[in-house]
C-alpha cells in the first residue's frame, strides 16, 4: 500500500528516496508564494449579480474564492493583479481575504478596503485587514492600514516595513456591491 503511495508523490519536492513503510511523508503546505490586490464595483437590481459584476470588474470572477483570514504569508511576493492573473486557471480553487459591502440604499456611498502590514523580516508573517461599510467622511483605507499594522505591531513587536491599502468606494444605485480583495498565488 506504502509503494503506491509513494510512487504517485514520485517527483514531488520535499520528498526523498529511499522510503521505508514506516516513514510518514508530511503533505505540501498550502502556503502562497504570491499575492495581489484588486478591487470592483458591481451595480445590478439584484445583490448577487451586483456582486458577481464587482468580482468580473475586479477580474476574478473565474474563480471558486475561498476567504480566508487575515495573514500576510512569510516570504510572499506582491506581484501586479496581471502577472497573479497569469498563473491562475479558470475553475481554480483561489484563496482570498475579501472584503465587501453591498447595499441598495440611495443616496450613500459605500466602500471596502484590506490594509497590508509587511515586517521588515520577510521570515515573519504579516498581517492584512479587511474593512467595509457606509462613508462617513474618514479615510476608510487609511483605517484598514492602521489596523494591520496595529496587529504587526502587537503580535511581533515590531513596526511595518510597509504598509498600504487597496480601497473602493461608489455611490449606490439599484444595487450596489464593492469588493476589494488580495488574491493569493499558490
Amino acid at each position: 500500500m506504502f509503494e503506491a503511495i509513494n510512487e504517485g508523490l514520485d517527483g514531488i519536492k520535499g520528498v526523498s528516496e529511499p522510503r521505508s513503510e514506516t516513514q510518514v511523508i508530511s503533505p505540501p503546505k498550502l502556503l502562497p508564494r504570491k499575492v495581489f490586490f484588486t478591487k470592483g464595483v458591481g451595480r445590478h437590481t439584484d445583490p448577487l449579480v451586483s456582486f458577481e459584476l464587482a468580482l468580473r470588474d475586479a477580474g476574478i470572477e473565474k474563480f471558486n474564492l475561498v476567504t480566508v483570514s487575515s495573514i500576510y504569508p512569510p516570504y510572499c511576493e506582491i506581484v501586479e493583479a496581471e502577472k497573479g492573473l497569469s498563473e491562475l486557471f479558470p475553475g481554480q480553487i483561489v484563496f482570498c481575504v475579501m472584503s465587501r459591502m453591498t447595499s441598495n440604499e440611495q443616496g450613500k456611498r459605500i466602500f471596502a478596503s484590506v490594509g497590508a502590514a509587511i515586517p521588515p523580516d520577510p521570515s515573519l508573517n504579516g498581517y492584512l485587514t479587511e474593512y467595509h461599510g457606509y462613508c462617513n467622511g474618514e479615510d476608510a483605507g487609511r483605517h484598514a492600514e492602521e489596523s494591520a499594522a496595529y496587529m504587526l505591531k502587537t503580535a511581533f513587536e515590531i513596526e511595518p516595513a510597509r504598509t498600504f491599502n487597496i480601497t473602493v468606494e461608489a455611490d449606490v444605485e439599484d444595487c450596489t456591491t464593492v469588493v476589494a480583495a488580495a488574491v493569493f498565488v499558490i
